[in-house]
C-alpha cells in the first residue's frame, strides 16, 4: 500500500484526519447499502408482489449471525490497529494472518448453522406460508456466501487498521456495480426473484474477498498478506477473540431483540390487514424504510469505525490525552453526519419510498397501509437519530480503549434488554406500530449517555496511572 493512503493518527491535529478516514469508508458503506438496497429495488419489479418483505423480514434473523464474525472483524481492527501504534512490525504481521484465517473459519461454521436453523428461526418470528417460502430461499443462498462476507470485512478491518480507507472503497465499488447487474441479469433476464438477489450478492462478496486477499498479498506496507505465513499466532487469537467476542455477541443479541420486534410488526400487520390483499403491507412498508435506514445508519457507523481505529492506535502509542480529542471530533461529526443524513432521508421520503413500490392509496386498500407503516416508522426514529450515532461512536471508544466487554454490557442492558422489556410491558399493553418504534431512540439515548461516561472513566483512569508512572521513573532517575 501506498505511503499516501496511510494517516498518521498519533500525531497532529486530529479533525481533518478523521475526515480523511471516515469520507472514503463513509463512501464505500454507502455504496454497499445503494447496492442492498437495489437488490429491494429491482426484486419488487419482478412478479412477486411479497418479495420485498421477504427480504425484509430476513434481515434480523440473517444479522443474528453475520454479526458474530462481524464482531470478531472489530477484533482484528483493534489488534492490528495497536501493533500498528506500538510500532511493532512482527505482531502486526502475525494478527493480519491470524486474522485472515479466523474470518474463514468463523465465515464457514456461521454459514453452515444459519443454513441448517433458518427455517426454525425464521417460523419462531411468525412468519409463514409463501413469505416462509421465499424467505427461506434467499437465506440459504446468503449463506452459502457467508465465508466471503466474513474474509472480505476481516480484510477491510485490516485496511482500516492502517488508514487506508480508499481501496476499499475502489473494490465495493467495482463489485457493487458487478451486483446491480447480476440483479437485473438474474430477474429481469432470468424472471428470479429473491434468489437472484441472492446469487447475485453471494457472487460479488466472493469477488470483493478474491480482490482485497490479492491486494493484501501485493501490497509493499506493514500489513502484507502472505499465503506462507497463514496460521493462528496464539497471542493474537486470544486477543481477537477477547476484544471481538464481546461485539459479536452484541451484534448476534441485538439481532435477537430485533426479531421479537419484527414478530410485533408481524402480529400489527395481521391486525391491520383486512382480507382479500394478497401480500403483507406493513411489513412491506417497515422494510422499505428499515433499508433505507441503512443509509444514515452507515453514514454514522463509519465514525464509529474511525473511533475504533484512532483510539486503538493512540492507545498503542500510550498518548492517551488525544483519546479525548478523538472523543471531542468524533461526536462532532457524528452528530452532523447522522442529523444531515436522516434529514434528507425525511426531505425525499415520498420519491425513496416509491422505488420500492410504497405509495399512498386509497384508504384500507394494502397501499395506504404500507406507506402509513412506513412514515409512521420515519417520523418515529429519524429526527432523534443523532442518540443512535452518539451511542455507536462510545461504542467505538471503549473498544478501542480494549473495553469491548463493557461496551457489549452497556448496550445490551440499555438497548436490547430494555426493547425486550418493552415490547412484554408497553407493547402488549398498547400493541401499536408507534410504540414499538419509540423504543428505539429511548434505548439509543440512554445507552449513549453511559457509553460517554464508562468511556471518560477509562480515559482519566489511564492518565492518572500514566502521571503516577511518570512520577516514579523521574524519583529514580533522581
Amino acid at each position: 500500500m501506498s505511503k499516501t493512503n496511510q494517516i498518521n493518527m498519533t500525531e497532529g491535529p486530529l479533525f481533518g484526519k478523521i475526515l480523511r478516514f471516515v469520507m472514503p469508508l463513509m463512501l464505500t458503506n454507502i455504496l454497499q447499502v445503494l447496492y442492498n438496497a437495489a437488490d429491494m429495488v429491482i426484486v419488487s419489479l419482478s412478479n412477486e408482489p411479497d418479495a420485498v418483505g421477504a427480504i425484509g423480514t430476513t434481515t434480523a434473523m440473517i444479522n443474528l449471525f453475520i454479526n458474530i464474525f462481524i464482531g470478531f472483524s472489530v477484533g482484528a481492527n483493534v489488534v492490528v490497529a495497536r501493533y500498528i501504534g506500538a510500532n511493532s512490525p512482527d505482531r502486526i504481521s502475525k494478527a493480519v494472518h491470524t486474522a485472515i484465517l479466523t474470518s474463514l473459519i468463523f465465515g464457514t461454521v456461521g454459514g453452515i448453522i444459519g443454513i441448517a436453523f433458518q427455517k426454525p428461526i425464521l417460523s419462531v418470528m411468525g412468519i409463514s406460508g409463501k413469505l416462509l417460502e421465499l424467505s427461506s430461499k434467499y437465506v440459504i443462498i446468503y449463506f452459502l456466501g457467508a465465508p466471503f462476507l466474513s474474509l472480505t470485512n476481516y480484510a477491510v478491518a485490516i485496511l482500516r487498521a492502517e488508514g487506508d480507507t480508499k481501496t476499499p472503497l475502489f473494490v465495493m465499488t467495482g463489485t457493487g456495480l458487478l451486483n446491480v447487474a447480476l440483479n437485473l441479469f438474474f430477474v429481469l433476464f432470468l424472471g428470479m426473484s429473491v434468489e437472484g438477489v441472492a446469487l447475485a450478492t453471494t457472487i460479488a462478496n466472493a469477488a470483493s474477498a478474491a480482490i482485497l486477499l490479492v491486494h493484501l498479498g501485493r501490497s509493499k506496507g506493514i500489513c502484507r498478506f502472505s499465503f506462507r505465513k497463514l496460521r493462528l499466532d496464539k497471542t493474537s487469537f486470544k486477543s481477537i477473540v477477547y476484544i471481538g467476542l464481546p461485539a459479536g455477541i452484541q451484534g448476534a443479541l441485538f439481532s435477537l431483540s430485533n426479531m421479537l420486534i419484527q414478530s410485533s410488526i408481524i402480529k400489527v400487520n395481521n391486525m391491520l390487514t383486512p382480507a382479500g390483499i394478497n401480500y403483507q403491507p406493513v411489513v412491506k412498508g417497515n422494510s422499505a424504510v428499515a433499508n433505507l435506514e441503512g443509509f444514515a445508519y452507515t453514514a454514522t457507523n463509519s465514525v464509529y469505525q474511525a473511533s475504533i481505529t484512532f483510539t486503538g492506535q493512540n492507545l498503542g502509542a500510550r498518548k492517551y490525552n488525544r483519546i479525548g480529542s478523538v472523543m471531542r471530533n468524533c461526536y462532532l461529526i457524528t452528530f452532523f453526519v447522522a442529523e444531515i443524513s436522516a434529514g434528507l432521508i425525511l426531505l425525499f421520503r415520498n420519491p425513496l419510498l416509491s422505488l420500492y413500490g410504497v405509495v399512498n392509496g386509497a384508504a384500507g386498500t394494502g397501499e395506504a397501509i404500507a406507506y402509513s407503516a412506513a412514515i409512521t416508522r420515519l417520523l418515529y426514529m429519524f429526527p432523534p437519530y443523532f442518540t443512535l450515532a452518539f451511542m455507536e461512536v462510545g461504542s467505538g471508544i471503549l473498544r478501542g480503549l480494549g473495553k469491548s466487554a463493557t461496551s457489549t454490557i452497556v448496550s445490551l442492558i440499555g438497548s436490547c434488554l430494555f426493547r425486550v422489556v418493552w415490547i412484554f410491558t408497553v407493547f402488549a399493553a398498547r400493541p401499536t406500530l408507534g410504540i414499538i418504534y419509540v423504543s428505539y431512540p429511548i434505548s439509543w439515548a440512554m445507552t449513549a449517555l453511559i457509553h460517554f461516561l464508562c468511556s471518560n472513566s477509562v480515559r482519566k483512569r489511564l492518565l492518572r496511572t500514566q502521571k503516577v508512572t511518570e512520577k516514579s521513573e523521574v524519583s529514580i532517575s533522581q
